[in-house]
């Protein structure tokens, strides 16, 4: 026969294990996200300009990046095998987290001369897709004003090798523009989005 003290403390015991185990389980966003300020930051704004900043992007950009980062739609250096470890709770959890993170511009210099020029090739191909100056996070296609000028042009790059297959279309239209303006639209846009405070 069991002794109710010792049967009380096994019940507590048994309820503790199990909830401990549901909250390991789903971690909070905010552990979840703990793990990403290595390179992107504290919520979510990089200091490195190899990286993106993706405090207030919005929650389908994150969540379809983080997918074509795990299928390999996506080419990088480390976030694929990142992205794998994450289960789709986890990513949506993320998503909603840094979506809700104030964007802050990359301290970097830009030229005047050429960020003028960049305006005019983002008002006449960007801004359809890029609104605001680069600077909407709800068309979900990322922000590029403020982002550091390494990390877009390495971006671009992938766009203009045809690299990016999840986005096939859009890196047709982008290939477009790229190839006819050449190099140096890419720096002038650069410089642009450098620029946007």
């Amino acid at each position: 026969m069991i002794k109710r003290p010792f049967l009380k403390m096994a019940l507590l015991g048994g309820g503790l294990i199990l909830t401990l185990s549901a909250q390991a389980d789903t971690p909070s966003a905010e552990a979840l996200a703990y793990t990403c300020v290595g390179c992107h930051g504290a919520n979510g704004v990089s200091n490195g300009p190899a990286t993106p900043s993706i405090a207030g992007i919005s929650v389908d950009f994150f969540t379809e990046n983080m997918q074509g980062y795990a299928s390999g739609d996506i080419p990088s250096t480390i976030m694929g095998r990142i992205a794998k470890g994450y289960s789709e709770k986890e990513i949506e959890l993320l998503a909603n987290y840094f979506s809700q993170q104030p964007f802050a511009p990359a301290t970097q210099k830009s030229d005047a001369a050429l960020a003028a020029k960049g305006a005019k090739l983002h008002d006449k191909y960007c801004e359809k897709c890029h609104a605001e100056g680069g600077s909407s996070a709800e068309d979900d296609a990322g922000i590029l004003a403020g982002q550091w000028q390494p990390y877009l042009k390495w971006t671009l790059s992938d766009y203009n090798s045809g690299d990016r297959e999840m986005y096939k279309k859009m890196a047709k239209k982008m290939n477009t523009m790229l190839k006819k303006k050449g190099d140096e639209s890419i720096t002038q846009l650069l410089h642009y989005y450098a620029g946007q405070k």
